[in-house]
Order: C-alpha cells, then structure tokens, then sequence
C-alpha cells in the first residue's frame, strides 16, 4: 500500500482500527457477556427487592433463587469458556467508575 498502512487498519487523527478476526471476537464475547451479566445483576436486585417487599410467595421465590443460581452457574461456565475473568466484564467508565458494582 502506497500509504504504509496494513490492510484493515484505518487511521484518523491517531486513531487505529485493528481488524485482527481473533481479538475482534474476544471483544464481541466480552461485550456481550459484560450486557449478560448487567442485566442479571439487575433480575437478582429486583428479585431481592420484590422478595423482601412481600411481593412473592414462597414458591416464587424458591423458583428464582435456583433460577438466578443456575444462571450465574452459566455465566461462570461461559466465561471459563472463553478465558474471561469477572473482571475483564467490568467496563470501565471513566469518571462514572465501572458498570458493575464490585463485590
């Protein structure tokens, strides 16, 4: 190339595009873990609120705890999977800190 760029980079005002198929799959793995796990730390925080409001019977709740339970099991099982660690979903935000709280 007369440009001296490698083929799938683009480069704008110091920016770089990296096209590399391996590393754009583990970043798309990632993301879609790190939006995973988001929403069921957000199921089990409402599950939690539901529970201690009275909102659920006990058949409700015993249903979703093995639900929620059986979910994180999966989420673990996945991100074995993929070599990813719990932290690797935590986005960080910047100034807002991360995306997951840290337990």
């Amino acid at each position: 190339m007369a440009s001296g760029r490698r083929p799938g980079t683009v480069r704008r005002d110091g920016w770089r595009v990296d096209t590399d198929p391996e590393r754009v799959e583990r970043d798309l793995t990632c993301l879609v873990l790190t939006l995973v796990e988001l929403i069921r730390q957000l199921v089990e925080r409402q599950s939690v609120r539901r529970m201690e409001q009275g909102d659920l019977s006990d058949e409700q709740i015993e249903t979703l705890g093995l639900t929620l339970m059986r979910l994180e099991g999966a989420m673990k099982e996945l991100c074995d999977h993929f070599d990813l660690s719990p932290s690797d979903l935590n986005l960080d935000l910047g100034p807002l800190g991360t995306l997951l709280p840290m337990d």
